[in-house]
């Protein structure tokens, strides 16, 4: 028998809007450590990978490792029907063919059930091997979110510089080119309102604007985002969710055309 309890249903919707763009469908793997998600996007561009761990969730129960293959999309119009303060329940047989999702009110005076049907997925867990990056940059969630935002109306890809004395944002199209640069913040008096980079070596790669503004729907998720880059392996975008976990997402840089910019 599997069942995950959650106080607040708010971080599980949140989890949903951050992938439910890129992904339709995906595999829930829940074992006694806690639910990984694994996925290449549609287009088998960008890979997602989330981790709760089971010691963040207020009740958790995993007889014995059970993969759940899940309609994103119904899913979410399911999650929709929780309150936000609402504790929701996920539940599941061991070789079930369905999870129901269980939202009880604050006060206990309304519980609603929903049983949703499962999918077989083919599964392809990819290794992702641990690399050291030559730059980490640490940013306000929203500041990065609104740098994607704002540069993907000049252009489809967005070159990250990252150089000890900061990080540069820019992009270039038919209306003009735009650049944003963020500098190492020196004293902030809030850890999340800090940029911080943490630098090896320079980094300069270019990536789809599409697909950041994707991975930036994560942004309510955690008030700071991390990126981790290094030249030819694909870019990490990293937000904790809360103290229970992480979401990444990873994006294979663009390989330059031949005029050179």
């Amino acid at each position: 028998m599997f069942e995950a309890r959650l106080v607040q249903s708010s971080i599980l919707k949140k989890v949903l809007e951050a992938i439910k763009d890129l992904l339709n469908e995906a595999t829930f793997d829940c074992s006694d450590s806690g639910i990984q998600l694994q996925a290449m996007d549609n287009s088998h561009v960008s890979l997602v990978s989330m981790n709760l761990r089971s010691d963040g969730f207020d009740k958790f129960r995993c007889d014995r490792n059970l993969s759940m293959g899940m309609n994103l999309t119904s899913m979410s119009k399911i999650l929709k029907c929780a309150g936000n303060d609402d504790i929701v329940t996920m539940k599941a047989q061991d070789n079930a063919d369905s999870v129901t999702f269980v939202f009880e009110s604050p006060n206990q005076e309304k519980v609603s059930d929903y049983e949703m049907k499962l999918m077989n997925l083919d599964q392809e867990h990819l290794g992702i091997p641990e690399t050291d990056y030559a730059c980490v940059i640490k940013m306000p969630s929203g500041e990065f979110a609104r740098i994607c935002r704002d540069l993907s109306q000049f252009g489809e890809s967005v070159v990250i510089a990252c150089t000890k004395e900061g990080v540069k944002f820019s992009a270039a199209g038919d209306i003009g080119a735009a650049n944003v640069k963020l500098a190492q913040t020196a004293n902030a008096d809030k850890e999340e309102e800090a940029v911080t980079i943490d630098m090896q070596e320079p980094v300069t790669l270019t990536f789809a604007c599409r697909y950041l503004n994707s991975f930036t729907k994560a942004t309510p998720l955690s008030p700071v985002v991390q990126l981790s880059m290094s030249s030819d392996v694909p870019l990490v975008v990293e937000y904790r969710i809360g103290d229970i976990g992480h979401i990444r997402y990873y994006l294979a840089p663009k390989i330059e055309d031949e005029d050179g910019n």
